[in-house]
């Protein structure tokens, strides 16, 4: 079934969940590529092959995921001089899982077609925990085509899959997305804290209003690791500060306020001012 040679670029909290999950599903070629080399161990110890760069994953694989950190890194990854576009093979398919900006989607699209190559985006939700039961909600952009070539591979690594449109789509879906989990964690943060100071059991909380209309991913997963004073990450702080950076960007160009995301966004960056960054996103209840 997963007869192609496939790259993996970017072997993080959730990247090397995700690969991990599609060699275990049988696919026997894989190559993979990450910064500091550690963070793929795991995979190379269960089969994958080292790449020492960006450029080699491009000359050797047909499809080719990459899930890094930030807008700047895929810019580099994928239209540097050693990037992937300009190394891959003609008919090679590109899916980048990172949340970036849907203009740098359509520019690694349009980059990527010129030279006969397939490119979609594909940002994904879930965090760590997603990323590891292989149940991520994956949001695509690009052509339907090409999702439906990818959907294989797609289903392994999650369990709620959408093809939203042209290049540039999934980034905007996954925009969306981060909109509304930044006001639903607000809200986990402060019922958290007021349930602290009138001397409530925080888990015992969760029991109860988790179940209701109150139930969130937030408050269920993340909320009970504030209870236990786990500021462990599955999502880094600093990343999420730049995916709000993205919607707000993007909010912008079409004239449109969104004054909730605006203070969430304020708060988190005094959680970077705090030197919490490298912590995950339920490390805002320190903050406040």
């Amino acid at each position: 079934m997963f007869d192609k040679t496939i790259g993996w670029i970017g072997t993080g909290v959730m990247g090397s969940s995700m690969c991990l999950n599609l060699i275990k599903a049988g696919v026997k070629d894989c190559y993979v590529y990450n910064r500091t080399k550690e963070k793929a161990s795991e995979l190379i110890n269960n089969g994958a092959k080292w790449a020492e760069t960006p450029k080699e994953i491009a000359e050797k694989c047909d499809i080719i995921f990459t899930i890094i950190g930030f807008p700047k890194d895929v810019k580099e990854t994928y239209l540097g001089e050693d990037g992937i576009i300009k190394n891959a093979k003609k008919g090679a398919i590109l899916v980048d899982m990172t949340t970036s900006t849907p203009s740098l989607a359509k520019e690694i699209y349009t980059s990527a077609s010129r030279l006969g190559i397939k490119a979609v985006d594909a940002p994904v939700s879930g965090g760590d925990s997603g990323a590891k039961a292989g149940t991520l909600a994956i949001m695509v952009g690009g052509e339907k085509e090409t999702f439906d070539a990818l959907m294989p591979y797609f289903e392994i690594m999650g369990k709620t899959i959408s093809f939203m449109g042209e290049a540039g789509a999934g980034q905007h879906t996954k925009a969306a997305n981060q909109i509304v989990i930044s006001g639903n964690m607000i809200g986990t943060v402060e019922g958290l804290l007021y349930a602290y100071k009138n001397g409530l059991d925080q888990n015992q909380l969760i029991d109860i209003i988790g179940t209701g209309a109150a139930a969130s991913w937030n408050l269920n997963n993340l909320g009970r690791k504030i209870a236990n004073n786990d500021y462990a990450p599955g999502f880094f702080v600093k990343h999420f500060v730049k995916d709000m950076k993205i919607a707000l960007d993007e909010a912008q160009k079409t004239d449109l306020c969104l004054p909730g995301l605006y203070q969430v966004h304020e708060f988190y960056l005094a959680a970077i001012a705090a030197d919490l960054e490298n912590e995950g996103t339920q490390a805002l209840y320190k903050v406040l």
